[in-house]
């Protein structure tokens, strides 16, 4: 069946779907975004990303184009009409269309933008299974990675060098030596001394919503956790590491820059997280 996208109000054939040429979050990445995984129909974590998202858009001064619920129908049809079981649902609103310029239009529509791909679910298990080796790499990016931009060009280079090195991705570290995040993931340790790491959320990470609820889900199994920065050296001599995301759930690391953490295999905390996140997430009433 043909895949369909939904833009501006209209629900379209994916291949059909377009732009204006003066939308701005073409012109100068003037929009912001959000994903959703769809495991079992089952959207994960949905009041978390819609809060995250209105915070996105009041950073940006852009207004919401659509209430939360009617945004939300959208998203159940879009699914529906892909038949969409084990996937994503990408979500993108811009500015809206005006005529080039840098200071913000004083009349312009946002613009919504709602694709959905189905994703091998399995395929994920098994990665997850393994475990993933990523690189360090400089973290050149802008001061506000919290707010969740289409602006991912550094993201995108870094992940490419990485995959060219032949790691599967890349963790950046700042201009103190700590560890900031993935390139699309949040990233956490459990130190030599047992407890659950992750960096706190400030200006410097992009607050995962998963990492949110990994957070809460580590605290109701009675691990110790601690917000607090890591260095790569830490992160060589902790038990684990793991990253969070939308798309990877909770997904071992076993290995930096060619080095092996730990046993250089998934250990029982990141298992038993990614376990217990997907057991609670699928277990969801549907709507």
């Amino acid at each position: 069946m043909p895949r369909i996208a939904y833009v501006d109000g209209q629900f379209v054939r994916h291949g059909d779907a377009s732009v204006h040429v003066e939308d701005r979050g073409l012109q100068f990445g003037d929009a912001v975004y959000e994903v959703w995984a769809v495991r079992n129909g089952i959207l994960f974590d949905s009041e978390g990303h819609l809060a995250r998202l209105a915070r996105s858009l009041a950073a940006l001064q852009i207004k919401a184009p659509r209430a939360d619920q009617s945004l939300m129908i959208v998203v159940r049809e879009l699914m529906t009409r892909n038949k969409l079981k084990d996937g994503l649902v990408y979500l993108q609103i811009s500015r809206g269309v005006a005529r080039r310029d840098h200071p913000f239009p004083a009349h312009s529509r946002p613009s919504i933008i709602l694709t959905a791909r189905p994703m091998n679910m399995a395929q994920a298990d098994a990665r997850a299974a393994k475990g993933i080796q990523v690189q360090t790499r400089p973290d050149n990016r802008w001061g506000r990675v919290d707010i969740k931009t289409v602006n991912l060009l550094p993201n995108v280079l870094a992940k490419q060098a990485a995959l060219e090195a032949g790691f599967q991705d890349a963790w950046f570290i700042d201009g103190s030596g700590m560890v900031t995040e993935g390139t699309a993931q949040n990233a956490w340790i459990v130190d030599s001394t047992g407890t659950l790491r992750t960096r706190p959320a400030t200006h410097a990470i992009l607050r995962g919503i998963t990492r949110d609820t990994i957070i809460k889900t580590a605290q109701a199994l009675g691990f110790a956790f601690e917000e607090k920065a890591f260095s790569r050296d830490e992160a060589l001599q902790a038990r684990e590491a793991f990253i969070t995301s939308a798309t990877s759930f909770v997904t071992p690391v076993i290995g930096i820059d060619g080095e092996k953490i730990g046993e250089g295999a998934p250990g029982p905390i990141a298992r038993k997280l990614r376990e217990t996140y997907l057991s609670q997430q699928t277990s969801v009433k549907k709507p």
